[in-house]
């Protein structure tokens, strides 16, 4: 190993890990309450859980293993959904999003540690970057399908509705993380 380089091969414990959170964020998919174009789900829960269980880089490992198992057709989407017309649909932006949430949560991981403070201030940062992501691709797709619509008409269906409840989600996700991540390492 050349001097400096760090050795970041994953275990069968690591990988078993990820398996287990791409699985806790495909149940928290299913557990779906329709709320018009975007439906209130527990997918952005399992996001934040894995990532403050596992850390960044398992963490958000487990969220691109949940992604994939959904491009590849398995029904871990919102609704038993499943397949690469579901991440091209106008929700897909925010499925997408979940990636983006875990990457940024690990990079305020690697700046800030991995305190309580730090990580709600990653979960609330990941949670803005999905918004952001999830509402532009909302635009794009819904313009391609139906014409176009305003910002401020997406952020009213899709993203007001949900911003207690994904900060509820937050606390309930630091509130377990802390119990829970030593058990994980």
């Amino acid at each position: 190993m050349a001097r400096g380089k760090v050795e970041t091969k994953l275990t069968v414990r690591d990988m078993t890990y990820i398996a287990v959170f791409a699985a806790v964020i495909a149940i928290c998919a299913w557990i779906t309450v329709p709320a018009g174009d975007v439906p209130f789900t527990l997918q952005t829960f399992g996001v934040f859980a894995a990532v403050g269980v596992l850390g960044g880089k398992r963490g958000t490992l487990s969220v691109l293993l949940y992604m994939l198992l959904g491009a590849v057709g398995l029904p871990v989407f919102s609704g038993f959904g499943g397949g690469l017309g579901i991440l091209l649909g106008a929700t897909g932006g925010y499925i997408a999003g979940f990636l983006l949430s875990a990457l940024v949560m690990w990079a305020a991981e690697l700046v800030w540690g991995r305190s309580a403070a730090a990580l709600g201030a990653g979960m609330v940062l990941g949670l803005i970057a999905c918004y952001a992501m999830g509402t532009a691709w909302y635009m794009v797709a819904y313009a391609a399908t139906t014409g176009p619509v305003g910002a401020l008409v997406v952020l009213g269906r899709c993203v007001l509705p949900f911003v207690v409840p994904d900060l509820c989600k937050i606390a309930l996700a630091l509130f377990l993380t802390r119990r829970v991540r030593r058990f994980a390492h």
